[in-house]
């Protein structure tokens, strides 16, 4: 995120409450992990991290993956000299780490739970509204949560998904240095508008990627605009090691047309797994006062509960789900139906 979002996503988190101080401890916690196993192996500047293990699993970690030894040493012998830059399209990366789809195709996996945005829209109450909404948008996370790469789409490339769940979806590449893609959806209930741009910090045996883009959602029956901010996503051993994503910090909604917005906090991975995929947050009124708590993971579910103006739970209610669940399954077959690739 550029500054400017990262001080709307500071200054929207300030409502203390059920969460904030479990997030800062692993905020601080996650970042401890990071440092602890930098540089075991031997390479300057490598960082091998096992998210089921601890700091001693490093490296033994750092000798599996996708790689052979001869290619792991000679990759990281060419890729050593752009640590700390960005490397959108900076580089040749070998087509071992693609997998054979476009980034075209690869952002309409955001429309796999689409029906949570028809929910939005047919929901009376507006910060329910910002539940439903919310919760489609970190349902992508499961989609990317793949390790492998999209093929970067030629200048001009479009790519089509027609009437799945009665929605239509349309992006093209309309950039190639640096790559960009735009895209457009709707349906009865809906209209999606993305500019998908992307900024990266390679940082040796991972990298950051910092959505720069502007994601925009205009619900038909009430015309409030919504505005996403996402959260920093993280692949992580690239080289060495078992390649992992994982996405932590902020993702910020907001109702421009009101000023209410959902914060959500995805915390980092720490030693052993703890805390990966876990999102916890608020839906604020435009005056910063928490109305619904709301708490569960990335890949699989997401609950909600009223809570007070300190972010407590009211009494007498419950944790309810705002979806069953996110289904791997279904994810893969919306990647197979109804696409239409074209140059």
């Amino acid at each position: 995120m550029g500054s400017k979002d990262q001080d709307l996503a500071a200054s929207s988190g300030g409502g203390g409450g059920f969460f904030s101080s479990i997030a800062a401890g692993v905020r601080s916690w996650g970042t401890a992990v990071h440092k602890s196993v930098n540089g075991l192996v031997g390479y300057e500047g490598l960082e091998v991290i096992n998210p089921d293990g601890g700091t001693d699993d490093a490296e033994a970690e750092a000798m599996k993956g996708r790689w052979k030894q001869e290619d792991r040493d000679s990759y990281w012998k060419m890729m050593n000299k752009y640590i700390g830059s960005d490397v959108t399209s900076l580089v040749t990366l070998p087509v071992i780490i693609f997998e054979p789809m476009s980034m075209l195709q690869k952002m309409a996996e955001l429309m796999e739970y689409c029906d949570l945005l028809d929910k939005a829209d047919e929901c009376e109450d507006p910060h329910m509204r910002m539940v439903y909404a919310s919760t489609w948008a970190l349902s992508a996370y499961l989609a990317y949560h793949r390790t492998w790469k999209p093929f970067n789409p030629i200048l001009g490339e479009t790519y089509e998904m027609v009437n799945h769940q009665g929605i239509t979806f349309i992006a093209e590449q309309v950039s190639h240095h640096p790559p960009m893609g735009a895209a457009h959806c709707e349906n009865d209930h809906f209209t999606y508008d993305i500019t998908s741009k992307l900024k990266t910090k390679f940082l040796g045996n991972s990298v950051e990627v910092y959505p720069v883009g502007r994601t925009r959602v205009t619900l038909k029956k009430s015309g409030v605009v919504l505005e996403l901010v996402p959260p920093l996503t993280k692949v992580n051993n690239l080289i060495f090691g078992r390649t992992w994503v994982d996405s932590f910090g902020e993702m910020v909604l907001t109702n421009l047309t009101t000023g209410d917005k959902a914060v959500l906090y995805f915390q980092p991975c720490g030693w052993f797994g703890a805390g990966r995929f876990e999102v916890d947050g608020y839906v604020y009124t435009a005056a910063e006062e928490p109305k619904i708590m709301m708490t569960g993971k990335w890949n699989k579910s997401m609950s909600y509960q009223p809570c007070d103006q300190e972010g407590d739970p009211l009494p007498g209610t419950e944790l309810k789900e705002a979806r069953l669940s996110f289904s791997i399954h279904q994810y893969r077959e919306c990647r197979l139906i109804l696409g239409v690739l074209s140059y």
